[in-house]
């Protein structure tokens, strides 16, 4: 495997800004990708070439995989890093990167293809030991009685959910058996016009859960850890609002037990590079949904309790090196809690871009802000409106929640609109503070209920 001495960066915003940080310390020189509207980004100006790949929809850059080689092959480089989102868990772009010759930073196509199909995902993981929620085992298809029989005996509410789906798209919750069937044909041509893919399953619908996720290293080589995990509860249509590591309440023997089994399953399916196991946690129980092969944007909280460079690993492995970290090297330190800033109405969450006039980063100890903004930079409307994520880190979750209202506080962001009053007043709820809050939590509240 070649050396990894010149990376193309396909992503924007902060990941794309934390992967030219990694690439500078091991010595790799960076292409940076970009839309005509992301000329000014603050990577793009940092890194050492820059290829505008077309204007300023996604579909016409970011998301463009000819323009995407072509940037690669013209300039000379050897690896492709997607960051998350875009492209980065499109088994197709990764098999045409591998094709063209180039390194692919992440999983091999043939694991983010079958990890990416629901029904595969949860085959293997039965195979390998992870809890999966009950269900059907498998696709539904047009049997209208089998399909109520398996609804009866998981018991509801049940879930109907496509396999292509995801981030709360193609599923529906079913409350009675009346309902099921025409709950099955309606999110089937759902599933057939926004995924391409009619197939669905159904789970029982898990009424009061947690989302805790586990984060894994492996080297595609027979050697794997775990990370921990992190609790991504705090969410608001689906999205993660706040994530924190580790999850209050979980013990050492329950971390230790789902750690395992998710390092064995990386072991059994040959996973390479960074992933994360996603779980749904009721009752004690552990219930597996997805699993994401790539980096996560709440990486940072992971980073911060166990001092391990996630993306600088990510890089090593590319690179053909084994993983040089076993798990009993792998220490976690106090608690850390990462706070999504977006560039939207605090109470609308409408998007609000625009000029940053005033841009002031907050500091301290504990204290960490990846973010691409800078004052006079012009938040474009075409994309997602993550704008930084401000994390902080203690010896415990107390100091770590203390030291992020000082630094949600400090931090100035004039010209828009952002979310940080929401953070304030998050970090000042009761339930909150006292740990576990469940995924409908967040909704509930703003909705005053």
């Amino acid at each position: 495997m070649p050396a990894l001495d010149k990376l193309v960066i396909a992503n924007r915003g902060e990941i794309a800004l934390r992967i030219l940080r990694a690439c500078r310390e091991l010595g790799i020189k960076t292409v940076a990708v970009h839309s005509s509207a992301d000329r000014d980004l603050k990577h793009v100006r940092l890194a050492d070439e820059s290829v505008c790949i077309g204007p300023p929809p996604s579909t016409e850059s970011y998301l463009n995989i000819p323009a995407v080689i072509s940037a690669a092959e013209v300039t000379d480089a050897v690896a492709i890093h997607p960051g998350y989102g875009f492209l980065a868990e499109n088994a197709d772009f990764a098999e045409r990167v591998e094709q063209s010759g180039f390194v692919f930073v992440g999983p091999k196509p043939e694991t983010i293809r079958l990890m990416g199909d629901k029904v595969s995902a949860i085959v293997e993981m039965k195979k390998a030991g992870v809890p999966t929620v009950p269900g059907s085992d498998g696709p539904i298809g047009e049997d209208s009685q089998q399909s109520l029989r398996v609804a009866r005996d998981v018991g509801y509410p049940v879930i109907v959910k496509a396999s292509g789906g995801g981030g709360g798209r193609g599923m529906r919750v079913v409350h009675s058996e009346a309902a099921l069937l025409n709950a099955i044909s309606l999110t089937r041509s759902e599933a057939a016009a926004a995924f391409n893919d009619d197939t669905l399953y159904l789970e029982k619908y898990l009424e009061n859960p947690r989302h805790i996720e586990v984060q894994v290293l492996a080297d595609g080589q027979g050697n794997a850890i775990y990370l921990g995990e992190r609790d991504c509860s705090m969410q608001r249509r689906h999205q993660k609002v706040i994530e924190e590591a580790p999850a209050p309440g979980l013990d050492e023997k329950t971390r230790r037990s789902i750690g395992e089994r998710c390092t064995k399953a990386c072991r059994d399916i040959d996973y390479r590079g960074a992933g994360t196991f996603e779980f749904l946690y009721q009752d004690g129980n552990f219930y597996f949904i997805e699993m994401n092969t790539r980096l996560q944007v709440e990486h940072p909280v992971t980073e911060l309790v166990t001092g391990i460079d996630l993306v600088r690993a990510q890089l090593e492995i590319a690179s053909g090196k084994p993983l040089g970290l076993r798990q009993k090297d792998v220490e976690f330190r106090g608690h850390a809690v990462e706070c999504r800033i977006n560039a939207e109405d605090p109470d609308t969450f409408m998007p609000s871009p625009g000029k940053v006039t005033v841009y002031h980063p907050p500091g301290g100890p504990g204290i960490r802000l990846d973010s691409h903004l800078y004052g006079g930079y012009t938040v474009p409307p075409q994309y997602d409106s993550l704008i930084g994520k401000l994390i902080a880190h203690g010896e415990n979750r107390d100091t770590a929640i203390a030291r992020m209202r000082t630094a949600l506080s400090e931090i100035v962001i004039d010209g828009i609109k952002t979310n940080v009053p929401l953070h304030e007043r998050l970090c000042r709820d009761s339930a909150f503070l006292a740990g576990g809050t469940n995924i409908h939590y967040l909704e509930a509240k703003l909705a005053g209920s």
